[in-house]
């Protein structure tokens, strides 16, 4: 009455713990091969890193002095803001559009900077020209800002080696700018 089922053939037993035996032994090689790349290329971007460095490191004192002596001590940047803010007007797609922007002057001697401070008022003319021929869709734009930013330095940059003989001011920055 009880139904016999049929006996599996014992080689179709041992295939398959053969079969997944051979799996695991490539899976474990294909990681094997994989962390020795990996081990390889880390070591050969060490060695030839290391490499620039000793070289730098073996310099004759006599080279590493005039190196020294060459490379101009930065001295420490002063701000001077600009107030008050800059606003600026623009027909933008048939509506009126405005522009708020403060900003400060990044210099590294203060005596050129207070030399630059008689020019003021002509600062602040070329930078309200300049901040009002505007486009206003590049300027909503970050690269557009930062467009804007690099022309004011320029700006400023040209008049202060006009009036002052020295070009003062390495920055312009915009301290917060509003577009509307």
């Amino acid at each position: 009455m009880a139904k016999k089922q049929a006996p599996t053939p014992p080689a179709a037993d041992g295939g398959e713990k053969a079969g997944g035996k051979s799996k695991l032994k490539l899976i474990i090689l294909i990681v094997v091969i994989l962390l020795l790349a990996i081990g390889g290329s880390v070591g050969a971007t060490l060695f030839f890193l290391g490499k620039d460095k000793g070289g730098e490191e073996e310099k004759p004192a006599e080279e590493a002095a005039s190196e020294s002596t060459a490379a101009p001590v930065k001295l420490p940047a002063i701000y001077e803001a600009i107030a008050p803010a800059f606003i600026a007007n623009y027909n933008y797609q048939g509506r009126q559009r405005y522009m708020q922007v403060s900003v400060a002057l990044m210099a590294r001697n203060q005596a050129e900077l207070d030399a630059l401070k008689v020019h003021m008022p002509l600062v602040r003319n070329r930078l309200v020209m300049l901040f009002s021929g505007q486009d206003f869709g590049t300027l909503m734009t970050p690269v557009g800002k930062e467009m804007l930013r690099s022309q004011a330095t320029a700006v400023v940059q040209e008049l202060a080696q006009k009036e002052t003989g020295k070009t003062v001011v390495e920055q312009v920055l915009f301290t917060n700018i509003v577009l509307q």
